[in-house]
C-alpha cells in the first residue's frame, strides 16, 4: 500500500480508536526505511551510544532550501539525517496538520564499506 494511503488509514484509525485500544504501546507503523544523509551529520560521532528501539525526534523543515517537505530525524538532540525525499511528502503534510507521529531506530548496521546505516520506523500512536 502506498505510504500516503497507509498514513491516511492510520490517521483515521487513530481518530476512531476506542478507549480499550489506547494502550501506550499500541501504534500503527506507517513507514520503515533507511535514513537519508546519515554520513553528513552527527551520527558517526555518536554511533556507539545509539541502540535499536531508541526514540527519534521528527522535526519539520518547511523552509529547507532543498526540499520544502523535509523532515529531519534527531537522536537526543543530535541530527542524524532526513526522511528520504521519496517518502516525506505525505508525512510532512500530516505533521503540518498536527498529526501525532513518533519515530524510533529499528536497525543499526555497519556496512562492509565502513559506512554506518540506520533504519527507522515512523508510527502513529493509538491513544
Amino acid at each position: 500500500m502506498a505510504a500516503a494511503a497507509l498514513l491516511g488509514v492510520a490517521l483515521m484509525i487513530t481518530a476512531g480508536a476506542s478507549a480499550a485500544a489506547s494502550s501506550p504501546s499500541a501504534r500503527i507503523v506507517v513507514q520503515h526505511a533507511p535514513l537519508a544523509g546519515f554520513v553528513y551529520y552527527e551520527g558517526q560521532a555518536i554511533w556507539d551510544q545509539m541502540k535499536s528501539g531508541d526514540r527519534l525526534t521528527l522535526v519539520r523543515e518547511p523552509g529547507n532550501a532543498h526540499d520544502p517537505n523535509a523532515v529531519r530525524l534527531e537522536w537526543q538532540g543530535h541530527m542524524l539525517g532526513y526522511v528520504p525525499r521519496r517518502d516525506n511528502a505525505d508525512l510532512a503534510r500530516q505533521m503540518d496538520h498536527g498529526a501525532r507521529v513518533e519515530a524510533r531506530i529499528t536497525e543499526l548496521q555497519r556496512a562492509a564499506n565502513g559506512r554506518h546505516r540506520i533504519s527507522y520506523e515512523i508510527a502513529v500512536p493509538l491513544k
